[in-house]
C-alpha cells in the first residue's frame, strides 16, 4: 500500500510517498481502507515533533479518517467488512490502509460522503466539549470566536447557534468573514495580521468590545492564540469563560490582573485527553453531534481536496493559516 511518511522531523516538504506492507488487524482491531483523511493543525505540529505525542518514525500523519472496513480482527463484533466508518486514530491516516481500534469507530451515515465523515469528529468533538463542559454555554449568551473561518471556528459558530448563543465571528479577511456569516454568525469583524504593538493591541481590544456589546462576551473561543489573546480577554464579560483551544499564532502571555478585574475563568481545552479520561461523556457528545448533523444544524464544510501524493500541500496550507473550513486528502 502507499503511505505519505514522515521519516525525519521537518515541514510538509519532508514527507515521502512510500510503499509499505498492508497492515494486519490484531484482537479488537479492524483494518480500514482509507477513503478520506482530514487535515488538522496537529498534523502540522506532529511532523515537526512539536505535538504532545511523538510517534516513532517512520509514520504517516493524519488522525481523522473515513473509509470502509477491509478486515476484522479477533473478537470484533457489531461490524462487517465493507461497513462505512469514521475513526479517530491519532496518526497514520495518510495511507491507503490503517489499523484502528474497533472501539474508536463511528458509523458513517448513508448519504454522507467520506470527505464529510472525515471532517466531523475532531473539530466538532473539540468544540462541543469546549462550549458545554468548559464554557457552560447557555441560550442568550454572547460567544466570541477567533479564527472563525477555520474548521474548529466554523464548528464553534454552528454549535454556538445550535445552543442559542449570539455569535460574533472574528477573522482575518473579508472572504473568511463571508464564510463565517454563511455558517450562521450574527456579527463578523476582520482583524489585522499580528504582531501588534501596544497601540494596535489596544485598538483590537476596542474592536472586540464594540462587536460583542457593552456587557462583553460570556465565552471567548480561542483557537488562535498569539497577540490576539489579550485583546480578546479584555472584551470578556463579568464571570466570562476564556477557552484556550490552540496556538497557531503563538503561545500568548496573559496579564492575570485582567482575570481578577473581570472575575473570569481561563479554561484549557484538551479534547483528546478528555475523551480518553471520560469516554462515556465523550460518547454522549458525539451522539449529540450526529443528531445535530441529521437535523441540519451542523455540516462539515469541505472546501478543498487533495490526492494522497499532494497531502503535504494540504498540511502546508494549514500551516500558513490559509484554510477556510476543512482540507481533506482523498485516498483512492
Amino acid at each position: 500500500m502507499r503511505a505519505l511518511l514522515s521519516k525525519v522531523s521537518g515541514g510538509p516538504e519532508t514527507l515521502e510517498l512510500s510503499e509499505l506492507p498492508d497492515p494486519k488487524a490484531g484482537p479488537g482491531q479492524v483494518v480500514v481502507a482509507v477513503r478520506a483523511c482530514a487535515i488538522n493543525y496537529p498534523d502540522v505540529l506532529i511532523i515537526e515533533d512539536k505535538y504532545q505525542f511523538k510517534p516513532p518514525r517512520p509514520f504517516a500523519p493524519g488522525g481523522e479518517i473515513a473509509g470502509t472496513i477491509a478486515e476484522l480482527g479477533e473478537g470484533v463484533t457489531g461490524w462487517a467488512v465493507g461497513d462505512r466508518v469514521i475513526a479517530m486514530i491519532g496518526n497514520g491516516g495518510l495511507a491507503e490502509k490503517v489499523v484502528a481500534s474497533a472501539a474508536a469507530l463511528y458509523r458513517l451515515p448513508e448519504g454522507r460522503s467520506f470527505a464529510e465523515g472525515a471532517s466531523l469528529i475532531l473539530t466538532y468533538g473539540t468544540t462541543i466539549h469546549a462550549l458545554r463542559d468548559r464554557g457552560h454555554i447557555a441560550a442568550g449568551q454572547t460567544l466570541l470566536v477567533l479564527g472563525a473561518a477555520g474548521g474548529v471556528g466554523l464548528a464553534a459558530i454552528e454549535l454556538g447557534k445550535a445552543f442559542g448563543a449570539t455569535v460574533v465571528a472574528a477573522v482575518s479577511s473579508d472572504k473568511k468573514a463571508a464564510a463565517a456569516k454563511q455558517a450562521g454568525a450574527d456579527t463578523t469583524l476582520v482583524y489585522g495580521r499580528a504582531p501588534f504593538d501596544k497601540d494596535a493591541s489596544k485598538a483590537l481590544a476596542e474592536q472586540f468590545k464594540a462587536a460583542v456589546g457593552r456587557n462583553g462576551a460570556h465565552i471567548v473561543y480561542d483557537p488562535v492564540g498569539g497577540d490576539y489573546a489579550e485583546p480578546a480577554l479584555r472584551s470578556i464579560a463579568w464571570e466570562g469563560r476564556y477557552l484556550v483551544v490552540g496556538f497557531p499564532a503563538g503561545i500568548p502571555k496573559l496579564p492575570l490582573n485582567l482575570t481578577l478585574l473581570k472575575s473570569c475563568d481561563v479554561c484549557g481545552v484538551f479534547w483528546g485527553a478528555f475523551a480518553a479520561r471520560d469516554p462515556q461523556a465523550n460518547a454522549e457528545h458525539i451522539a449529540t453531534l450526529f443528531e445535530l448533523w441529521e437535523a441540519g444544524k451542523i455540516a462539515p464544510r469541505v472546501t478543498e481536496t487533495f490526492p494522497l501524493e499532494k497531502g503535504g500541500d494540504a498540511i502546508a496550507k494549514m500551516a500558513a493559516r490559509g484554510a477556510i473550513g476543512k482540507l481533506v486528502v482523498e485516498v483512492a
